[in-house]
């Protein structure tokens, strides 16, 4: 359930204050790439906290404001599930914090297709992972990124698709060694992709599924891959170079990635 901030600034009031707009959402998914893809984009687009996605799917958490800029907002709080919105672009970002509690991965997408449908969400982008060493022969041909769209959404962004020579997430055997005729759809260590995109085609949402192939470790550089991919579609930021590293650079890092690989040994120990 969405609930508006409280605060006086000029967040939504109302559900349908997010018609047309494109949702983008993170999968707790291998590396938490997703999710650290969507920092870069409220980071860097400087989007403002509009409000909480209210659930009991999550494991609770709280902290500090991870997009603090100074000591004045740094004290701010923050929670597992909160949404951003840059309404000059049409942009809405439900950010995850925490990992899924156990066997409340349906009802937490039950919930966030409701609130997309009633708040009239035009489209909804998943920005996701899966794990490399999983991989078929035919997915390690190539970009180690993929791409999936439900029917409803299909029709008019699949010549953009083509227009960007990306390539679509392929389906592997369901018996592999065994029969290699019936093929279906499998992301390992994806989360909740599967199961929202099915739910999502089935109800006729329009939505797309952005993915990157990769391993645990230090998924920054995959979290950039994943964002510039997703800028190749929706030109978030200026692609004033075709150079990878040089788009990378624009991005801006939050501050609360001081602190990914925790803070250091202090030195009292030695």
């Amino acid at each position: 359930m969405f609930v508006p901030c409280d605060h006086g600034s000029g967040g939504p009031s109302a559900s349908s204050d997010f018609d047309g707009f494109t949702l983008l959402v993170p999968a707790v998914s291998v590396g938490n790439v997703g999710q650290l893809a969507i920092d870069l984009v409220i980071s860097t687009l400087d989007m403002t906290k509009v409000g909480y996605f209210y659930t009991d799917c999550l494991v609770p958490m709280v902290g500090n404001n991870p997009y603090a800029t100074a000591e004045e907002n740094s004290t701010e709080l923050s929670i597992n599930a909160e949404v951003y919105s840059l309404p000059s672009r049409k942009l809405v970002v439900l950010q995850i914090r925490s990992p899924f509690i156990k066997n409340k991965y349906r009802p937490f997408c039950q919930a966030l297709l409701s609130w997309v449908q009633t708040s009239k969400c035009a489209r909804v982008i998943l920005l996701s992972s899966s794990h490399a060493y999983q991989r078929d022969d035919e997915q390690l041909l190539g970009t180690p990124l993929r791409y999936l769209l439900t029917p409803a959404l299909e029709k008019s962004v699949e010549g953009l698709m083509q227009g960007l020579k990306w390539k679509e997430m392929e389906k592997v055997a369901a018996y592999p060694g065994i029969s290699d005729t019936e093929k279906v759809l499998h992301i390992p260590g994806g989360g909740i992709t599967k199961l929202l995109f099915t739910e999502c085609c089935s109800e006729g949402i329009q939505m797309a599924v952005l993915l990157k192939f990769c391993s645990e470790g230090d998924n920054i550089p995959d979290a950039f891959a994943l964002v510039n991919y997703l800028n190749e579609w929706l030109q978030l930021i200026k692609n004033e170079s075709s150079n990878s590293t040089a788009i990378s650079s624009q991005w801006k890092i939050p501050s609360s990635w001081r602190l990914l690989f925790g803070s250091g040994l202090p030195p009292a120990l030695f």
